[in-house]
């Protein structure tokens, strides 16, 4: 199975799974990119796969059922039209034109009903992580947003995260901040600044090497804990280091080039 990376707006992927003439979307936010890859392509659309409900995730559902009925795979209690498939984590969802089993991941936090799906050395995990960052909290809380990145954390370093939106650039300065000293994250910049400069996507993202350099993966780090404790009174235990790290970020005012 081939995964391709379709851009939309300014920075958004829709992720394509092909195999054999056949392919699957995840969170069509704009159904342009991935009509014009059926045109050109040739490929025919089996399947769409919804992580959650914000428009640029599922903006395009309707325009693509328009163009051919697939089932269409999403949360359960987020309300999402289009969705044939309601899940809520721990179901396996099969798409067998592309010959592929993924297991449904339950992940809360940026939105009350938010899913991933991974198969083994692949995740989709929406706007939950990103490189170097994680999901804003509009819906869910900070416990749960720190429990669904400790669940992402624990699959095996080899897995590819293939996120939503290409927020490197933002995320890069925010983490060299927390963690000045982390050589991982030090060595890991000069390879992602030469990245950005190119034009070069930096997703998907190995989870190795996030667990080594991105903060909010790293709320147990002596040296994380350190500058969240000396940014906020709160205490040195992984959720309120979370919260700390989210409420920091969203107040981080750095220029979006690295």
């Amino acid at each position: 199975m081939d995964i391709l990376g379709l851009r939309a707006f300014s920075d958004n992927y829709i992720w394509a799974l092909r195999h054999r003439g056949w392919v699957a979307v995840v969170d069509p936010g704009d159904a342009d990119p991935v009509l014009r890859h059926l045109e050109h392509s040739g490929d025919r659309l089996c399947a769409i796969l919804v992580t959650h409900h914000h428009p640029d995730h599922v903006g395009g559902i309707q325009r693509l059922l328009d163009h051919t009925q697939v089932p269409v795979f999403g949360p359960e209690i987020e309300g999402i039209a289009g969705v044939s498939h309601s899940l809520r984590g721990g179901e396996t969802v099969s798409i067998p034109e592309l010959v592929a089993d993924f297991r449904v991941l339950s992940i809360p936090g940026h939105t009350r009903g938010h899913l991933a799906y991974y198969r083994p050395n692949v995740l989709f995990c929406g706007d939950t992580v990103f490189t170097l960052g994680c999901g804003r909290l509009f819906e869910g809380t900070a416990q749960q947003m720190h429990q669904s990145l400790s669940e992402i954390a624990a699959l095996p370093d080899d897995t590819l995260l293939y996120c939503a939106h290409e927020y490197t650039h933002l995320n890069l300065p925010f983490a060299l901040q927390i963690e000045p000293g982390n050589q991982a994250l030090v060595s890991r910049a000069h390879e992602l600044r030469a990245s950005i400069a190119a034009g070069v996507p930096t997703v998907p993202m190995r989870l190795g090497d996030e667990r080594a350099t991105n903060p909010f993966l790293r709320c147990d780090s002596a040296s994380v804990v350190a500058s969240a404790v000396a940014a906020s009174a709160a205490g040195s235990q992984g959720v309120d280091v979370f919260t700390t790290l989210r409420r920091l970020r969203d107040t981080f005012k750095a220029a979006p080039t690295v």
